[in-house]
């Protein structure tokens, strides 16, 4: 019995499907780190602590992977309360109205250990399209407790005031308090799921 190419193309979709392994983040061993320039001067620096999400991932075929997360706006650190209480506020995030910052995954191009995560950031009520350049994605280890585990870094740049956030001071001798683009950079460890 002869197998025609759509039957072929089924069967290597059910094969690829059933390789495919559900990774959640490990909040305690993830960070979610951003930067911003102050003053024009130097840049400040902050986390946020409440991160949530999975991964749908199979290494033999990476540009199927299916990225979904969740950021608490309100876990927000900088290691000054006065600022953070100012970055939870109306002014700028608004955590009151919009609690979580999403992201959800269109599609992931691989090349190497490296590769490009594209998908829709939602910040403050507004979803853009970003690109995050993923780093150093490592292979699948065991860890003393019978867990399986992979990590990875990515990192992308976006400007505040695409999502909706243009709170600024003019300085008296020209320019902003605080910079529109922030850098982020994301250190994430998954466990894999039964």
């Amino acid at each position: 019995m002869t197998t025609t190419s759509a039957e072929s193309t089924a069967i290597e979709g059910s094969k690829s499907a059933t390789q495919a392994a559900r990774w959640v983040i490990d909040a305690s061993h993830s960070t979610i780190s951003f930067k911003v320039r102050h003053l024009m001067i130097s840049n400040v620096h902050g986390t946020f602590k409440g991160v949530s999400g999975e991964v749908v991932y199979d290494p033999q075929h990476p540009a199927t992977a299916k990225v979904s997360a969740s950021i608490e706006v309100a876990s927000i650190n900088t290691n000054e309360e006065k600022r953070d209480e100012h970055l939870r506020s109306a002014d700028f995030f608004d955590a009151a109205q919009y609690p979580t910052i999403t992201f959800a995954s269109k599609g992931f191009a691989t090349k190497g250990d490296s590769g490009s995560l594209v998908g829709d950031l939602t910040i403050h009520g507004t979803t853009r399209e970003v690109t995050l350049s993923v780093e150093e994605l490592t292979a699948e280890h065991g860890d003393p407790w019978g867990n399986r585990r992979i990590g990875a870094t990515a990192k992308t740049k976006i400007k505040r005031s695409d999502f909706g956030m243009g709170w600024n001071t003019v300085l008296e001798a020209g320019g902003l308090m605080v910079g529109d683009e922030i850098t982020i950079t994301i250190e994430v460890e998954l466990i894999k799921q039964a």
